[in-house]
């Protein structure tokens, strides 16, 4: 009589996979930084009801692409000529394009800006 060969049985590859995403999902939340949750008894201050302003020291980024400096028009040319050199910040429109942003940005340090900084508005939500 002619004995076959034993089968040999392969092994699962989801197993090893699963202990890799395990480990990784322990690792990032090990790692990663949780911030605290706000105290459940603190009531923040409502600003529904106040009157958006952009800083008076920023450059104003305008949805059709003007730039204006203190409600009055400018040119990141004219804009650096009475500053010192040091960061800028420029508060965007919510529609301002996006490649005149950069563009403004990039012109901004070429002629001097340390750093340029974007205003923007944070959500605690």
């Amino acid at each position: 009589m002619i004995r076959s060969a034993p089968l040999r049985r392969t092994r699962d590859a989801t197993t090893p996979l699963i202990n890799v995403v395990f480990l990784m999902l322990i690792f990032f939340l090990i790692a990663g930084t949780i911030a605290p949750p706000l105290d459940p008894d603190l009531k923040l201050v409502s600003t529904a009801d106040l009157e958006g302003r952009e800083p008076p020291d920023a450059l104003v980024l305008r949805a059709d692409g003007t730039l204006s400096f203190r409600g009055k028009p400018t040119t990141p040319e004219v804009y650096m000529s009475g500053h010192d050199a040091g960061p800028v910040r420029i508060v965007p429109d919510r529609d301002a394009p996006g490649p005149r942003l950069i563009e403004l940005s990039g012109a901004l340090r070429r002629l001097g800006a340390t750093s340029v900084i974007l205003v923007t508005e944070r959500a605690l939500e």
